[in-house]
């Protein structure tokens, strides 16, 4: 009888094809939703990917390959003696050319062609301007040919002819000019050394060598600086010499000068 009743009690959990209960788990019409409801997910992310996609080629075009974000306004800073327009044609920056295929090395470079310009800057101001920045050239001096007047900048070179004596400016009376020439680099640096007092009063220089620079005042006095070094102490001497009667007043060193 025991065991009998033991088999009845273990009977309903055990019988054959009823398998364990299916705790926990939605019915079949459930699970389909859930099923369907992530391929719709699934298939959203897909299209955010591609239209996020496009969107980013169709932004590339435009900006890239159309003249919506293209060159309209070219502007020019610093120039004086170079005009604006002259800078404009050399850059030859195109007309509704696409901003970001600009070659700003490029323009730079076609733009430093210009005798009288020493430093360019090209950049760009979104959404349609370029920018050119220029730094000219500032001449310390002029040496006489047939031709004219040739200009001739701190680091000696002849960049500009014109027809008028320059005022203010001392003229050159060298063998050779040039940047590369040892004896106009060293007068170039003596003339940019100079004091802003005295600068004016240089009528003309000359040197065969490096450190033999002499110049003349208007006033017809001699001065013999020497090298293009201690600048500033041979200013403050020749400064007390001038004070004084003479005609040659050499100062190249400066610790003994002499006047003659």
């Amino acid at each position: 009888m025991v065991t009998r009743e033991r088999g009845q009690r273990r009977g309903p959990a055990t019988r054959r094809g009823t398998g364990r209960p299916d705790r926990g788990r939605p019915p079949q019409p459930a699970r389909r939703k859930t099923r369907a409801a992530l391929r719709r997910r699934a298939l959203r992310r897909r299209w955010v990917a591609l239209l996020s996609v496009v969107t980013v080629l169709a932004l590339a075009y435009v900006v890239c390959f159309t003249s919506l974000l293209g060159v309209r306004t070219v502007e020019v800073s610093g120039a004086a003696a170079v005009p604006v327009d002259q800078i404009r044609a050399a850059a030859e920056v195109p007309d509704r050319a696409p901003m970001l295929l600009l070659n700003t090395g490029e323009i730079a470079g076609r733009v430093a062609q210009l005798p009288g310009v020493a430093s360019v800057d090209v950049s760009r101001s979104w959404p349609s301007t370029v920018l050119i920045t220029v730094t000219e050239r500032d001449p310390v001096a002029f040496f006489t040919a047939a031709d004219g007047m040739h200009l001739v900048d701190g680091t000696g070179l002849d960049y500009k002819t014109v027809k008028n004596r320059p005022d203010k400016l001392p003229e050159l009376s060298l063998a050779r000019v040039a940047p590369d020439d040892p004896v106009t680099r060293s007068v170039t640096a003596v003339l940019r050394s100079l004091p802003p007092e005295l600068k004016p009063q240089v009528a003309t220089v000359r040197a065969k060598t490096p450190g033999g620079v002499e110049f003349t005042l208007a006033n017809g006095k001699v001065v013999r600086w020497g090298s293009a070094e201690n600048p500033d102490r041979k200013a403050k001497v020749l400064a007390v010499l001038l004070t004084r009667e003479g005609k040659t007043y050499d100062v190249a060193s400066p610790e003994l000068p002499t006047i003659s």
